[in-house]
C-alpha cells in the first residue's frame, strides 16, 4: 500500500500542525497558561476536553489514507481501493456486509424472507446472518473492557510519570480526566472486541455495519466543525478589524456586505452554492479517479461554503470590540508616536480580541456539526456516498416508518452526535465563563 492523502487529509494535518505550533507559542506566556489553567480547573471542562480529544483521535485515524497496490483476498481489499487507518482496523466490518437489516447483537435477519424448502413449498423464515457467530456476551464484553482499561492505564501511567518528572504541581482535576479516559477506552474496547462476533449496533438496509458507519461519520462531523474555522476566521477578523479601525467608507462597505449576506436565508444560500458545485462536478467527472475523491472534494466545497456564509456574526462582534479598543489610551499613544496602522492592529487590537474569537469558535463548533446533519437531511449536505450522521438520519426516515420499525440507525447517529455536541457545549460554556471580561472569577 502507498500513502494517498486526500485534500481534506492535508488540511487536517496542516491544522494539527498549526495548533501544535500555536500551543507551543502560547505556552511560553505565563498569562496565557494561567488562563487555560482556569479553564481546565473545572472537572466538567476537563472531562469534556477528553471526550473531544477522543473524537479527534478517530478523525485523525480516518484522515490517513492508503491506496491498495495489490489485491488481498483474505481481507477483501481490492486493487486501487483507498482505505484509511480506521478502515484497516475495521476490515472485519467494512467489506463483509449482510444481505439486509439485522438488529443489534442479532443472529438472524430482522425480517422474514421467502425460501423454498425441499418439497418445493414457499415459506417465510428468518434467515441466519452470514458474518456473525454466537458467543459468550459476558466473556467478550469483559475481555474488551479489560483490554481497553489496560491500554488506558498505560497512557495514564506515562502521563503521570511525565508530570512527576516535570514536578508539575497544579490544581487541575487530573483524576476526572483519567476516569473519563479510562471509561471511553473501556467502552470502545468492549464494542470493538464484540464487533468480531456480532453487529453491535445492527446493520442497515444494504447490510452495512452501523457501528462502522457511525465511527466513519466522526471524521465528517469533526472536519466540518474545525476546518470551517479556517475559512471563517480570516474573513471575520480581517474585515471586522478593518471596519472598526478605519471606519469611514471602509466601515460602510463592510457593513453593507455582511448586512446583505445576513439578510439572505442561510439554508438557501448554502443550497445554491452546493447545487452549483454539483453541476460543475458532474460536468468534469473525469477529474476524479474514485468515488471517495469525488465525495471528499464535495466535502471540501461544503466546508468553504459554510465558512463563507457563517462569518458575519463574528465579524459584527469583532467590529464592535475594535471600535471600543481603538479609543483606548494605549492605541491613541501608539498612533501619536507614529506607529503604523498595520502594526497597531496586529500588536494592540487583535491580541485583545482573542477572547471573543476563542469564545465564538468554541460556540460555533457544535452549531456547525448540527448544520451538517440538517443539510444532509434535506439533501444539500455531503455526498450521499460519504459516511455522515446527517446521511444516516436521512436514511432513517423511511426506516422509522416501516413495519417492523428499524430504530438503531437513528439511535446510533443520535448518540454519537449528541455526545460530541454536548461535550463541545460544556467546554465552550467554561471557555466563555473564564474569558468573558465581565466575569471576575
Amino acid at each position: 500500500m502507498t500513502l494517498h492523502l486526500l485534500l481534506t487529509d492535508i488540511l487536517v494535518w496542516v491544522l494539527v500542525l498549526l495548533f501544535v505550533l500555536l500551543g507551543w507559542r502560547m505556552g511560553r506566556s505565563v498569562q496565557i497558561r494561567r488562563t487555560w489553567h482556569r479553564i481546565f480547573r473545572s472537572k466538567v471542562a476537563m472531562a469534556s476536553a477528553v471526550i473531544l480529544l477522543f473524537y479527534i483521535l478517530f478523525a485523525l485515524l480516518d484522515s490517513v489514507h492508503f491506496r491498495v497496490d495489490n489485491a488481498n483476498e483474505k481481507n477483501a481489499l481490492r486493487e486501487g481501493e483507498i482505505v484509511s487507518l480506521l478502515d484497516l482496523g475495521m476490515l472485519h466490518r467494512k467489506h463483509y456486509s449482510e444481505r439486509t437489516y439485522s438488529a443489534p447483537f442479532a443472529l438472524r435477519e430482522y425480517t422474514k424472507s421467502t425460501v423454498v424448502d425441499e418439497q418445493g413449498r414457499a415459506r417465510q423464515r428468518y434467515l441466519p446472518l452470514c458474518y456473525v457467530k454466537d458467543g459468550d456476551y459476558i466473556r467478550q464484553s469483559v475481555l474488551g473492557a479489560g483490554l481497553g482499561l489496560l491500554i488506558a492505564l498505560g497512557f495514564i501511567l506515562v502521563h503521570w510519570v511525565w508530570r512527576r518528572k516535570r514536578e508539575e504541581e497544579t490544581v487541575l482535576p487530573w483524576l476526572s480526566a483519567y476516569i473519563t479516559f479510562a471509561l471511553l477506552f473501556m467502552l470502545f474496547g468492549c464494542m470493538y472486541v464484540m464487533s468480531f462476533s456480532y453487529h453491535v449496533l445492527g446493520t442497515d438496509k444494504v447490510g452495512g455495519d452501523v457501528l462502522y458507519a457511525s465511527l466513519k461519520s466522526i471524521r465528517t462531523g469533526v472536519l466540518i466543525g474545525t476546518l470551517t474555522t479556517l475559512v471563517t476566521l480570516p474573513l471575520a477578523v480581517v474585515l471586522g478589524v478593518s471596519a472598526g479601525y478605519f471606519r469611514g467608507w471602509v466601515d460602510d462597505v463592510i457593513q453593507y456586505l455582511y448586512t446583505t449576506l445576513s439578510s439572505i436565508p442561510g439554508v438557501l444560500l448554502i443550497a445554491a452554492g452546493v447545487l452549483t458545485m454539483q453541476v460543475v462536478m458532474d460536468q468534469y467527472a473525469d477529474w476524479f479517479a474514485s468515488t471517495l475523491e469525488r465525495s471528499d472534494l464535495r466535502l471540501l466545497f461544503l466546508i468553504v461554503i459554510l465558512g463563507v456564509t457563517s462569518w458575519t456574526s463574528l465579524c459584527r462582534m469583532v467590529r464592535a470590540e475594535t471600535l471600543r479598543i481603538a479609543k483606548m489610551d494605549y492605541v491613541t499613544a501608539a498612533r501619536a508616536f507614529g506607529v503604523g496602522k498595520m502594526r497597531i492592529m496586529l500588536r494592540h487590537i487583535v491580541p485583545n480580541l482573542m477572547h471573543i474569537i476563542l469564545i465564538s469558535v468554541a460556540l460555533d463548533f457544535s452549531g456547525l456539526v448540527l448544520a451538517e446533519a440538517v443539510l444532509s437531511y434535506v439533501g444539500v449536505g455531503v455526498d450521499p456516498t460519504m459516511y455522515s450522521w446527517g446521511n444516516m438520519i436521512n436514511q432513517a426516515r423511511l426506516e422509522m416508518a416501516r413495519e417492523p420499525m428499524v430504530w438503531w440507525s437513528l439511535f446510533a447517529s443520535f448518540i454519537f452526535m449528541f455526545i460530541l455536541v454536548l461535550a463541545a457545549n460544556l467546554f465552550s460554556d467554561r471557555v466563555q465563563h473564564v474569558l468573558d471580561p465581565r466575569n471576575v472569577s
